[in-house]
């Protein structure tokens, strides 16, 4: 692990002044492409698309790694983790991965329904107030009961749209709701619905983000009590060219929807994830190339969710190796920045800190974690 702590000259365009603040960041898992990132007690879960898994020990920072160098699991290639007390979950594209903390074994489940897609698992969530594993499949939904181990497959597909039945991402929303992203729309579960209320909800392109496009395709989410920020692929070619328009968007739980892109101040218009810091949105951003069809990174993005200024972050200040940023997760202390070159920690518990104003920024506080 390399450790940098230095002195960093910050200019503003939107202040009168400069500020000088201290940066504190370290580097691990150099070269290693991050897929995603949770945590439980003190430790620190990553799963890898080449290196299998690791986990971080807080107390005393050394590294594990399960995968098929150290023997100790047979495959290396994974999309998504969660994390329980006594199991760990990881995603890949053969099946669902697990590892038994009490046995100190991993296994691996197979799912029938949805063919060889159906094994390929984009997402996990596991929410420890109903004891309950949710499984993002390429095709399909599986709610397991940890408790009991049971597996239960859902079928989301609405008309004859395939796509909303693609599931790319999950999350809760504080006690009562969880979203899924699909290539096609959102759909939302309430655990605790009111009367007169439908236990499930689907939201897409005909009904929200404000109309545009032929389909949205969700990457992550970020919640606020009044506010849901959505991160949304790009996905255009010359055939199709409103594909998949792109673009960060903010739907205030009611009607209204605002929306972030390339012709309001973002980089470009595909974004792979996004966190929240305080009054701050960060968003991992990319661009899709028409002709080539290809994805290019376009580094990292500071959003004040309160005057949705956007302010670019030189990622020369961290000395990352790549601009293709992946993953995001804040843990309240320390923000987890997961490219396919590395995996970068950024410590802002300073309201001092890099990127932020002490007269304007608050305590730092994250809500509704994934996993």
């Amino acid at each position: 692990m390399v450790k940098k702590n230095f002195l960093v000259l910050i200019f503003f365009t939107f202040l009168p002044f400069q500020i000088f603040s201290q940066l504190d960041y370290s580097v691990s898992l150099e070269d290693a492409n991050i897929t995603a990132i949770t945590e439980e007690n003190n430790f620190l879960w990553v799963a890898t698309y080449g290196q299998g898994v690791f986990r971080l020990s807080k107390k005393d920072g050394k590294w594990f790694n399960f995968s098929t160098k150290n023997r100790n699991l047979d495959n290396d290639l994974f999309y998504s983790i969660a994390v329980c007390k006594n199991f760990v979950w990881a995603g890949g594209n053969e099946g669902l991965y697990i590892f038994d903390r009490r046995k100190d074994k991993w296994t691996m489940r197979k799912f029938s329904l949805g063919g060889q897609f159906g094994n390929w698992i984009r997402s996990l969530c596991y929410d420890p107030d109903q004891d309950i594993l949710w499984i993002g499949r390429f095709r399909n939904l599986t709610k397991l009961d940890v408790r009991r181990q049971v597996y239960k497959d859902i079928d989301l597909t609405k008309g004859s749209d395939p796509k909303t039945n693609t599931i790319k991402t999950i999350k809760l929303d504080g006690d009562s709701l969880i979203w899924f992203g699909t290539e096609s729309g959102v759909h939302v579960y309430r655990k605790k619905k009111k009367i007169g209320q439908e236990t499930w909800e689907f939201i897409n392109n005909k009904k929200g983000f404000k109309q545009e496009g032929d389909a949205v395709s969700v990457n992550d989410f970020v919640f606020e009590s009044g506010n849901v920020w959505f991160a949304t692929d790009e996905f255009v070619t010359l055939k199709q060219p409103r594909f998949n328009v792109g673009g960060l968007y903010k739907y205030n739980r009611k009607f209204i929807w605002d929306k972030f892109s390339r012709a309001n101040g973002l980089p470009a218009n595909g974004v792979y994830c996004i966190e929240r810091t305080g009054n701050y949105i960060w968003a991992g951003i990319y661009s899709f190339e028409k002709e080539q069809k290809e994805e290019y990174g376009k580094g990292l993005v500071l959003i004040n969710r309160l005057t949705g200024k956007i302010t670019p972050v030189d990622l020369n200040t961290l000395q990352t190796k790549s601009s293709t940023i992946n993953t995001l997760y804040f843990d309240k202390k320390n923000l987890w920045i997961g490219t396919d070159k590395g995996l970068w920690k950024l410590g802002i518990e300073n309201p001092l800190a890099v990127w932020t104003l002490k007269k304007d920024v608050k305590k730092n506080s994250t809500s509704n974690k994934r996993r």
